[in-house]
């Protein structure tokens, strides 16, 4: 694909030539990945597919531009990250280039995972991002443990220890031992990411979603008392609260 071509071809004359773009490393573009992945998935959440074309052109940039610098490191090339990539799609779709059958998304999944064991994997734990989101890595450990028989059996235990980690946690807010608290709080957060899988919710979703709603809210009585001339520093917290309820029927 000539425009592919072009682009490789583009970000290998701006390595060279571009002072920003000469100075970049693995580690200082790391940000930049995190923040293209989000602004493409802001995207998709907003539908907005003009956006979303040019935030998938900045994703792949991120690619092109590590591979670029591992290249002249001589660890490996554009072309070597590619020709990995199919080789493990063909690897891993056996039902695809191969005699395996599959009836069901489901099944699917179980084959990957048992596929990727076999390439070298010493735990089923393995391959967990260590940058995503506290939540999203929580669901991912769970489920890869949960798909080798490490689950609970009944949703009503899971809300049980929900409970139980919620009395732990108060006992050690009421202790003042700041460490525990935390430990305790981290407990509760892991046990409600359990539960919200039995409940079929995407924790990070879930919280993402009353993360917007809070800032609409939010922003409706900002708006509120601008029009009403109000300063908010100076404004009492019955006052906003009874716009919040205003933004809630709203």
């Amino acid at each position: 694909m000539k425009e592919f071509d072009e682009f490789v071809a583009i970000m290998r004359r701006l390595r060279r030539e571009c002072p920003w773009d000469k100075e970049q490393t693995h580690d200082s573009l790391k940000k930049h990945f995190i923040e293209e992945a989000y602004e493409a998935l802001d995207a998709v959440d907003r539908r907005n597919f003009d956006d979303l074309r040019g935030e998938l052109g900045d994703v792949a940039l991120q690619v092109v531009f590590h591979a670029i610098i591992a290249e002249e490191e001589r660890r490996f090339t554009l072309a070597e990250v590619f020709a990995d990539v199919n080789a493990k799609l063909i690897r891993r779709h056996p039902h695809i280039y191969g005699d395996a059958v599959v009836n069901s998304g489901a099944e699917q999944s179980a084959l990957w995972d048992s596929i990727k064991m076999t390439e070298g994997r010493m735990s089923v734990l393995e391959g967990v991002p260590q940058h995503l989101p506290a939540l999203m890595k929580a669901e991912k450990v769970q489920k890869k443990a949960a798909k080798v028989g490490f689950e609970w059996e009944q949703r009503e235990d899971v809300w049980k220890k929900v409970v139980e980690e919620l009395d732990e946690l108060h006992a050690a807010v009421e202790s003042g031992n700041a460490a525990h608290t935390q430990e305790e709080f981290g407990d509760l957060l892991f046990s409600l990411v359990n539960y919200a899988r039995f409940i079929h919710v995407e924790p990070e979703q879930a919280l993402q979603d009353t993360v917007k709603k809070f800032t609409t809210r939010f922003q409706y009585i900002e708006q509120q008392l601008a029009a009403a001339g109000k300063d908010i520093h100076a404004t009492s917290l019955e006052e906003m609260d009874a716009l919040w309820n205003e933004a809630k029927k709203r």
